[in-house]
């Protein structure tokens, strides 16, 4: 059986988020990813190729950053497989919306994700986000989805529901 296709853009966002023993915070640097969450997931189906696109807390974000995710979105759509970004909570609507609002129809499902706590902090929720979202990914008929906690949500139905601290649809 040929392995499926799949990109993972990483932009940063609290899923990215390390801790600097230097100055004592937690910071985003560079993409953990591949190492923290890929490498320990079995998936002899899927073939994933990780693509740096910023590293960035989602509140820093503005739409010359979305742009930038687009531009890349943009690139690797023309592969004709799904593809899932992952990026801070605080504004992945935005984002997913701003791509939305350039590509109504992309030919693929493209799928938002982040977490609520880093990486590395034992109640994190990172690895369970990200692996729920490669597989909604393979599975979801093409559109713009944020996959969170368990739940796949349509864009642009969906918000940040900052008291539960997780995504909600709007419907």
């Amino acid at each position: 059986m040929q392995k499926q296709q799949l990109f993972v853009l990483t932009t940063g966002g609290t899923i990215e988020k390390t801790y600097d023993e230097e100055v004592g915070s937690i910071e985003n640097r560079e993409t953990v990813i591949q190492a923290n969450i890929l490498k320990r997931l079995r998936l002899p189906y899927t073939k994933i190729d990780v693509k740096y696109v910023m590293n960035k807390d989602s509140l820093e974000m503005d739409d010359q950053d979305r742009n930038i995710i687009f531009q890349a979105l943009s690139r690797f759509l023309s592969y004709q497989a799904p593809v899932v970004i992952v990026h801070g909570t605080d504004t992945m609507t935005v984002t997913a919306e701003y791509c939305m609002q350039q590509l109504p129809k992309p030919p693929v499902a493209v799928v938002f994700t982040g977490a609520m706590k880093p990486l590395g902090f034992d109640d994190s929720d990172a690895t369970q986000n990200v692996t729920e979202a490669l597989l909604a990914a393979k599975l979801l008929a093409p559109g713009y989805y944020i996959c969170f906690h368990n739940q796949v949500f349509t864009v642009p139905h969906v918000r940040k529901n900052k008291e539960k601290r997780t995504f909600e649809s709007l419907n």
